[in-house]
C-alpha cells in the first residue's frame, strides 16, 4: 500500500452505503489516538450497549494502522438471514474479496490535530455488498439500522474522548520553569516567641 490517501479508501474505495461522526475533542491527539486503539466496546454506555456489545463479537481484523494518525478494522458477513455468517477475510485479501452474498464492513478511526491542543476524531463505517441481490437486501437492512449505527459512532466518540481526558488528568503534571524567571526567594524563618529584631546600629 502506497501514497497518503486513508486506510478506509485503500481498502473499501467504491462503498454502497458509509457513515461517518466527526467531532473536536478537548484532548491531545496523542491520548485520543491511545484511547481509541485501547477501546473494547464493553466501554460504551447508553441506549446503544447491546448493539456495541454485538459489534464486539465479530470476527474484525486489522486492517492498517499509521500509529498517531488512523487504524482501519474489517468484516465480511452476509444479510438477509436469521443469523448472519460472518467470515474474517485477513488484511492482504480484504481489499479484492468478492465472496458471493458477502458484504464487506470498514470501521475506521482517523485523528489529525485541530489547534494546539485539540483533536478532530472521526470515525467512518463504510459497507460494499459483492453482488445485486446482496445489494437490494442491505439496502433495506440499511434503512433500519443506520440510525442505530449513527448512535454507536457517537456513544465512541463520547467514549474515546472521555477515556482520553481521563488518561491526560492521571498523568502528573509540572509547571515549566522559565529560563528567563528569577530564582525563587528565600523562605524567611519564623522568629522566637519574645525575641525582639536586631537594633540598627
Amino acid at each position: 500500500m502506497t501514497g497518503p490517501g486513508l486506510l478506509i479508501d485503500h481498502f473499501l474505495p467504491h462503498p454502497h452505503f458509509e457513515l461517518a461522526r466527526t467531532a473536536i475533542v478537548e484532548a491531545p491527539v496523542a491520548e485520543i489516538y491511545a484511547a481509541a486503539r485501547e477501546l473494547d466496546f464493553t466501554d460504551v454506555r447508553g441506549r446503544i450497549v447491546s448493539v456495541a456489545g454485538w459489534v464486539r463479537t465479530l470476527p474484525w481484523v486489522l486492517l492498517g494502522d499509521r500509529p498517531g494518525s488512523e487504524f482501519a478494522l474489517g468484516v465480511a458477513g452476509k444479510s438477509g438471514k436469521p443469523v448472519s455468517p460472518w467470515r474474517r477475510v485477513e488484511a492482504d485479501d480484504f481489499a479484492e474479496f468478492e465472496g458471493p452474498g458477502y458484504g464487506k464492513i470498514v470501521l475506521a478511526v482517523v485523528v489529525v490535530p485541530y489547534g494546539p491542543h485539540r483533536t478532530l476524531l472521526t470515525v467512518h463505517t463504510r459497507v460494499a455488498m459483492t453482488d445485486p441481490e446482496s445489494w437490494l437486501k442491505f439496502r433495506r437492512y440499511w434503512r433500519v439500522a443506520r440510525p442505530a449505527i449513527g448512535a454507536v459512532h457517537t456513544a465512541l466518540v463520547r467514549t474515546v474522548a472521555a477515556s482520553a481526558r481521563q488518561r491526560g488528568h492521571s498523568r502528573p503534571t509540572r509547571a515549566p520553569i522559565r529560563a528567563d524567571a528569577p530564582p525563587p526567594a528565600a523562605e524567611a524563618r519564623p522568629r522566637r516567641p519574645g525575641r525582639r529584631p536586631p537594633r540598627s546600629p
